[in-house]
């Protein structure tokens, strides 16, 4: 069963959300690069500022294949400049809070936690192409190592291009 609207070979779909700074990030941005695209539930929580930090950590090494990385959360652009700020973030974070995107990609979906259900984001990620193609999508994302995947996964379709 697929749960998420886009997957492999989909073509991603326009979009143009504001960053950390309030500038205005369109989908055509990134035409001409690959693009780490990775939704997250909501900044400052364990899992997802480690996901940001590990992501921050190895930005030199994606773009030496030409990736841009930008998170997607619902939080708003002050949120997200100050989370950048206290932990010393260099991805771009757009912000969701119409969840417009997140449910455009079926990441915004219901979730059981303790037994009751709330409506939240899946974390995901998904490797773009410079035709803004989708070449890998991970859903359900755990953490620990998920970068360095990211990363091995770049490498291997960036040398793999037709």
């Amino acid at each position: 069963m697929r749960y998420l609207n886009f997957g492999i070979g989909d073509k991603i779909p326009e979009f143009s959300l504001k960053d950390a700074d309030g500038n205005q990030i369109n989908s055509r941005d990134f035409i001409g690069k690959w693009l780490v695209l990775y939704f997250y539930p909501r900044d400052n929580t364990p899992g997802c500022t480690k996901e940001a930090v590990d992501f921050s950590n190895y930005l030199e090494d994606f773009r030496k294949y030409n990736c841009q990385i930008v998170g997607v959360s619902p939080d708003t652009e002050e949120k997200h400049a100050n989370f950048k700020e206290k932990h010393n973030l260099k991805v771009i974070l757009l912000s969701d809070p119409e969840h417009s995107i997140l449910e455009k990609f079926g990441v915004w979906q219901l979730k059981k936690n303790y037994g009751k259900e709330n409506w939240g984001v899946v974390r995901s990620t998904f490797l773009i192409d410079p035709n803004g193609i989708i070449k890998k999508v991970w859903e359900n994302v755990r953490v620990k190592d998920h970068v360095l995947e990211v990363l091995e996964s770049l490498k291997e379709l960036s040398n793999n291009r037709e």
